[in-house]
Formats: structure tokens, sequence, C-alpha cells
């Protein structure tokens, strides 16, 4: 994939939240940012909403043709293993 999937969300405490995922070969990488901080964190698990949001992104653009096969099939089956059996955390 040649662009990084981005999009904001808010947080429980109101706070807004940028993330950031670039999807490669065989790897996922996070980055999120709260508007109240400065750096991002490039080290804080995903939660399975923003896994689910992720295999959404992918799965759109798929179908618009901006995104492999290999790709969706590797969120998809990272997505999968990430929330298998639990609702808070994955990576």
């Amino acid at each position: 994939m040649q662009r990084q999937i981005c999009w904001i969300d808010r947080l429980e405490d109101g706070v807004k939240r940028e993330v950031r995922v670039s999807v490669e070969n065989t790897a996922v990488k996070w980055q999120f940012k709260r508007s109240d901080e400065e750096r991002w964190d490039y080290k804080g698990p995903p939660t399975k909403a923003d896994w689910d949001a992720l295999l959404q992104k992918v799965d759109n653009r798929y179908h618009r043709r901006t995104a492999s096969q290999g790709n969706l099939d590797l969120v998809r089956r990272l997505h999968a293993a990430a929330t298998a059996g639990s609702s808070s955390v994955g990576s």
C-alpha cells in the first residue's frame, strides 16, 4: 500500500486522537497521537475498535482498487488474531 491510512476519533474522555497506520508486506505499524500531547505514540497497542476501523478502511480501499488483495488478506489475518477472544487490546 502506497499511503498511510489515517483517521481521527474521540476518546471516552473527549480528547481527539489521530491514528496513522502503515500496511507493509508482512506487518502493520500503528501510530497514535492525542490532541493534548505533543509526541506520537509508536508503542501503544491498538484497541479492537482500531482494528475494526482499519479492516473497514482497507476493505474500502480494496474495492476502490487502491489496496491490494495481499494487503487486505494481511489485515484480515492480523485483525482475526488480534481480536480473537479479546475485546480490548490487540497488536
